[in-house]
């Protein structure tokens, strides 16, 4: 909540400059907060005047924020910029190192690290050793500190700056995603199979009078699998799904890694079909492009909805030969329980395996006690969490390993 108290401002104030270096902070958060914005901004201020710190706070988040994921960020930066007057010293303690005698670092808000990121712009980040008043030096504890990749791979997405995002996409596309060929019940002529070849021996036979010198064999040939992948982007997975799809775009992109076509799809209210904008040489525009077809991207969720459309329209044209399925979602759906029970036992029945990841799993205490996950749980073949890069590592380490099914058994234990 804002306080509804009036703002001290000065006479000789630079609220023009101040709201001009606010928006490129929020900028750099990620924001589109553009010179058209700012200077919207700044012509609202002026009208709606300064008598209270809330009118002050809606009338600048009217003006920079389109999206309800965006709100948080904006909430976080207008906090450590115009509210907390110790705002510098707080994202400087955040940013740097932890010092002897620290066994842990306090973990940032969501969007806490963006918003002390795009306000320092770097400053004093990864500074040396600094002086205490006794002029000695507080040595940094290495022994308590993991490298920086380690850490990224535990870190989760929605807990990441936006540099340490930037770098996670990098491990990401480098992370290996293969699936052993499928057998398939088609033969073909081949002399080192193991299954006799009657027909092709009696028609050879004919050449020398029906005479049979040799025995033809055939052997079943084998097909690769399609990539089926469909991403929840409500508000409350933005961060998650955004982070799996860069790792989507690398696999559709990554030559041999033994998938015949990889198909995407996002939902929220709706289901797109963004398969043909991974196909993009450049992960970010290819990202971008989905994003605009995406016109429900940060909304609400229909699960059921989506899921029926995708059965109804797109399941016989991907699922065919084997597909496996990658469903990423945190579960949370107002819809009908029955609709998506439903719907999610009719595409497991469609692909090879379903597998779903959960952001929430990253919780120890998490059960499945929300009424859309309990009804999904019974009908996927694998559960997992997906919210950091070590998950996605685990995720492609069990695709070797067919009888993995993650934490399935102990979430149905749960459930029962």
């Amino acid at each position: 909540m804002v306080e509804h108290v009036p703002l001290d401002i000065p006479d000789d104030g630079k609220i023009v400059d101040n709201i001009t270096h606010f928006a490129q902070a929020l900028r750099k958060a990620g924001l589109k907060a553009g010179p058209t914005r700012t200077l919207y901004a700044i012509e609202a201020v002026a009208a709606v005047g300064f008598d209270k710190k809330s009118d002050f706070y809606w009338t600048l988040q009217s003006c920079f924020v389109s999206k309800p994921a965006e709100r948080l960020v904006f909430d976080q930066i207008f906090r450590l910029y115009w509210r907390d007057p110790q705002f510098l010293e707080h994202m400087m303690a955040m940013m740097l190192p932890a010092i002897r005698g620290v066994q842990e670092e306090n973990i940032a808000k969501p969007a806490e690290k963006r918003a002390a990121e795009a306000l320092l712009n770097g400053a004093n980040r990864g500074a040396p050793a600094e002086k205490s008043h006794e002029g000695q030096e507080i040595e940094v504890n290495a022994s308590l500190t993991m490298s920086r990749e380690e850490k990224l791979r535990t870190l989760d997405f929605e807990q990441m700056s936006v540099d340490e995002m930037d770098e996670a996409k990098r491990m990401l596309a480098r992370i290996k995603l293969p699936i052993r060929p499928l057998k398939s019940r088609r033969m073909r002529l081949d002399q080192r199979g193991q299954v006799p070849d009657w027909r092709s021996t009696m028609r050879t036979s004919l050449r020398t009078g029906g005479e049979i010198n040799s025995l033809m064999q055939k052997k079943r040939t084998e097909r690769w699998p399609n990539l089926v992948i469909i991403c929840d982007i409500s508000g409350s997975m933005t961060q998650y799904s955004r982070a799996i799809l860069h790792f989507l775009h690398a696999v559709a992109n990554t030559k041999g890694q033994g998938w015949a076509k990889v198909h995407g799809f996002t939902f929220g209210t709706q289901l797109t079909n963004i398969t043909r904008h991974l196909r993009g040489r450049d992960v970010d525009e290819a990202l971008a492009c989905a994003g605009k077809e995406a016109s429900d991207w940060d909304g609400g969720t229909r699960i059921g909805a989506c899921l029926r459309q995708f059965n109804k329209e797109w399941s016989r044209r991907v699922l065919g030969q084997g597909a496996l399925v990658i469903l990423m979602t945190d579960g949370l759906d107002r819809g009908e329980p029955e609709l998506l029970a439903q719907e999610t036992r009719r595409l497991q029945l469609s692909a090879k395996k379903l597998i779903w990841l959960n952001p929430l799993l990253r919780w120890d205490q998490f059960a499945p006690k929300a009424g859309g996950i309990a009804r999904m749980l019974p009908h996927v073949d694998s559960f997992r969490a997906g919210h950091n890069i070590a998950s996605v590592e685990e995720l492609a380490q069990s695709l070797s390993a067919p009888d993995d099914i993650g934490e399935h058994n102990r979430m149905m234990q749960l459930l029962s």
